[in-house]
């Protein structure tokens, strides 16, 4: 019996990924949940498996990656594997998973069997890449921005000020704009605004 654990914000189809699992006899859900479990909430009953809507995993903007890590180090810890859903077209959403130490990758787009057949495979200590992500990882692995660039450019879409942003990177404002002024460029955007749709749009942010 493979003890599974499902992480999915919307209540909606969290609940019907949980159905959907338990129609599997080999499968036992034993929690759900809108977020990724803390360190308190992990500890004592791990999973084997964690299903878990990429989108809900921290991004890995952050200036220390110190996010991701721990979400590496919770499946780590208890043993368990790591089983993303990853949403077409967003590329920054699969690196995010696979930073967070994810053996399974399924597009949500695909069919229930497949999905099982995944789960199978992971618990069994196997990686699992779904064909129709291979485009994905080759975009993954291009992601062009730096992790400064990705922090300033995450702030920014926090709506803070270049003032703000340079005082909580410790950076000069001038720096800041220079970061802002590359990201730009790399990611071919008109502006600020621009350039914060097209990386939220690919999941980078």
């Amino acid at each position: 019996m493979i003890r599974v654990t499902v992480v999915y914000e919307a209540q909606l189809l969290r609940a019907a990924l949980v159905d959907l699992l338990r129609s599997d006899a080999g499968v036992l859900v034993v929690s759900s949940m809108s977020h990724w479990p803390d360190g308190s909430e992990a500890v004592a009953s791990a999973p084997d498996v964690y299903v878990a809507d990429a989108e809900c995993l921290p991004p890995s903007a952050a200036e220390s990656d110190t996010a991701t890590t721990s979400v590496s180090a919770t499946v780590a810890a208890g043993g368990s594997a790591l089983l993303a859903l990853i949403p077409a077209h967003r590329p920054g959403v699969l690196r995010r998973a696979h930073a967070a130490g994810a053996t399974g990758f399924v597009d949500k787009n695909g069919s229930k069997s497949r999905l099982l057949q995944a789960l199978h495979r992971v618990a069994k200590g196997e990686r699992f890449i779904d064909d129709a992500l291979a485009l994905g990882f080759l975009q993954a692995a291009e992601m062009p921005l730096t992790r400064r660039e990705l922090s300033v450019l995450s702030l920014a879409a926090e709506g803070a000020p270049v003032g703000e942003i340079a005082a909580t990177l410790y950076l000069s404002k001038g720096t800041v704009r220079n970061y802002m002024a590359s990201v730009i460029r790399k990611v071919g955007a008109r502006n600020r605004v621009d350039a914060i749709r097209i990386a939220q749009g690919a999941g980078w942010t």
